[in-house]
């Protein structure tokens, strides 16, 4: 079964170095929460709102070993007026026996507000 996995994470500035780092650090929650293999990944979207375009975030999720076959696509977040700043955000779409209820979706540093709802980590 394909689920989707969900995952945003705040930076303080549109920086390419802390962009990378901010990625890096979300992508790596979301693979220990979730049991991730590379292998098993269908594709992820990795989306940044229009005030960060120092760098694109794709490249955190390039970096990683296993990681190179992996089909990632960036894109410009929609502009919505009152939306959240200097925000990116993942979905991963994951071959996985967990139920829907079972995944846990990742929400980082200022994102924790996008859907508290979900919200499982710590940070």
């Amino acid at each position: 079964m394909v689920r989707g996995i969900r995952g945003a994470v705040t930076v303080k500035q549109n920086d390419g170095v802390e962009m990378v780092q901010a990625t890096e650090r979300l992508i790596a929650e979301m693979i220990e929460k979730n049991n991730i293999e590379p292998e098993n990944v269908c594709s992820a979207f990795i989306s940044a709102t229009n005030d960060l375009d120092a760098m694109f975030p794709a490249r955190a999720l390039r970096e990683l070993k296993g990681w190179e076959n992996v089909p990632v696509m960036c894109m410009q977040e929609l502009a919505v007026q009152g939306g959240l700043e200097k925000c990116i955000r993942i979905m991963m779409h994951v071959n996985t026996d967990a139920s829907q209820k079972e995944i846990q979706h990742v929400y980082l540093e200022g994102a924790v507000v996008l859907r508290p709802d979900l919200q499982q980590s710590t940070n």
